[in-house]
């Protein structure tokens, strides 16, 4: 029977992770305004498919930028400080959009923004870490990595037609002031967090050892090959389907919201399937690696959005695209979690999500040289295709047998 004790340290987890869930999703709620009002934006302001490229890539390198010193940040804080300070970084950038009038003032916030935003999934790693049990943990990673899916159908829905009644700048200063609420339930609810075992909340990391560990860069190499699909989802298409389907700054969010609905199935169905596996007696390393293998085999369907003359069927194809991503992204990060030390984890993620933005930073900016240059989307959906059987591959070189870490 469950103690007081008990029931009460139970309480604090579920606080933990309904916090953690929705942190990651006002962060993907505030980078995607841009992307769902840019016909708007685009028209009022004259930017051509390259300036928005330009805005995309600012955003990504900034971000790149910012993660390398995000693990430290993290490690070196603790999740809770270094999370709150994040999360009213970025609600305040997203609010300055309001006020931007030029490309530049735009790109300032975007920067801004990103450097916030960084911090969002290193965190929610590591805290799934170092306060919750391992068996509870890959179910707990997946429902985080649900988040932004929810943040993603929500915002196309509701923000575009928002945007027309009360005007763009009334978007940015909904969205990022919704941060700000955040920030008092994370104030109070986290003051009694403890690590489990002997983990320590705030560790030093040395970046040689850090560096020359083979389990760090199966994480690099793996963020690097899938996460630009992600990022090229979430900036150009709203623009795909404006451009291959004309549909309007209203209609737009619905085939988005059914992107982002297939998305966070892919993420609540990773964090059950590795458990389910491991029941059945498949080891770490067999659960693991047939969990991904199934969603790079699914994301084979993605490339087949540009044959079909439906948007409907298009969103469906490209939904299943992210549904694979999600489910493949929930692993790499469940991996991580496993096989990496846990002083390290936040450094670990978040040199994969510099290496992710960085890949992120090409895709957005080949789009716009490819749509600008008659060559359309086929070299983006190419790419989507066969970024996952590439990045199991690349985990399979650098790691033949996953084992938990002993720290």
């Amino acid at each position: 029977m469950a103690t007081a004790a008990d029931r009460a340290a139970g309480r604090v987890m579920l606080a933990l992770v309904a916090l953690l869930f929705v942190g990651n999703a006002l962060n993907y709620v505030d980078r995607q305004v841009l992307a769902l009002l840019k016909p708007t934006l685009q028209v009022e302001f004259h930017w051509s498919d390259r300036d928005y490229a330009h805005l995309g890539a600012a955003f990504q390198i900034a971000a790149a930028g910012a993660l390398l010193f995000v693990g430290w940040f993290v490690d070196r804080l603790g999740v809770r400080l270094a999370y709150g300070i994040a999360v009213a970084t970025w609600s305040m950038a997203g609010m300055a959009h309001a006020l931007a009038g030029t490309v530049q003032q735009f790109v300032a916030a975007r920067i801004v923004l990103a450097a916030g935003e960084s911090v969002s999934t290193p965190a929610g790693v590591k805290a799934a870490t170092i306060y919750l049990p391992l068996r509870t943990r890959s179910v707990a990673i997946g429902l985080i990595n649900t988040a932004p899916n929810i943040g993603a159908i929500l915002t196309p829905v509701l923000i575009p037609p928002f945007a027309l009644a009360f005007g763009w700048q009334a978007a940015f200063i909904v969205t990022g002031s919704l941060g700000f609420a955040w920030l008092v339930g994370w104030a109070l609810a986290t003051r009694n967090l403890k690590p489990l075992g002997n983990v320590p909340e705030r560790a030093r990391v040395a970046w040689g050892v850090l560096l020359g560990d083979r389990r760090t860069w199966a994480v690099i190499g793996a963020k690097a090959l899938t996460d630009c699909v992600w990022w090229f989802v979430l900036f150009w298409m709203p623009d795909f389907f404006n451009r291959q389907f004309a549909m309007g700054q209203g209609a737009i969010g619905w085939p988005i919201a059914i992107i982002f609905s297939l998305a966070a199935l892919g993420a609540m169905s990773s964090g059950g399937i590795y458990p389910i596996l491991l029941s059945r007696g498949f080891t770490v390393n067999g659960a693991r690696k047939s969990s991904m293998l199934f969603y790079a085999l699914v994301v084979l369907a993605m490339p087949l959005a540009l044959t079909v003359g439906s948007p409907w069927i298009a969103a469906v194809m490209i939904g299943l695209g992210l549904f694979a991503h999600q489910g493949f992204s929930t692993n790499i990060f469940g991996m991580t979690a496993d096989v990496v030390p846990a002083m390290r984890v936040a450094s670990v993620i978040a040199l994969g999500a510099v290496a992710g933005n960085l890949s992120g930073t090409a895709i957005i900016e080949l789009a716009g040289w490819s749509l600008s240059n008659g060559h359309g989307y086929v070299p983006m959906f190419a790419i989507c295709g066969g970024a996952y059987l590439a990045a199991l591959a690349f985990i399979q070189a650098m790691l033949p047998r996953l084992e938990l870490a002993n720290v």
